[in-house]
């Protein structure tokens, strides 16, 4: 249990920190954190509203691995656990 605990908190901790590391504005070829959050604004559309409470089931959807094959967060199910990271621009050059 303890071991399980200290892993969750690792991962957390280092997703925080990532966040953190990547809205500070590493990257110099960035446009003011004002410029770029109007532009943003009318570029994405609204994310879907969702009610999800601890314990409900996630929202099932499919990405590509990095083999190139389709995986979907269901095939998933009925594993002990599973850990979603979302490396934002990660791999990108920009």
């Amino acid at each position: 249990m303890r071991r399980s605990k200290a892993i969750v908190m690792t991962v957390a901790a280092l997703s925080l920190f990532g966040l953190t590391c990547q809205k500070s504005g590493v990257n110099s070829n960035n446009p003011p954190a004002g410029a770029q959050a109007n532009s943003a604004a009318q570029q994405q559309p609204s994310a879907p509203q969702t009610q999800l409470k601890v314990g409900d089931r996630a929202p099932d959807f499919e990405l590509t691995d990095t083999e190139g094959q389709k995986v979907r967060l269901s095939d998933f199910r009925g594993k002990k656990n599973v850990v979603l990271a979302f490396y934002v621009l990660a791999f990108t050059g920009g």
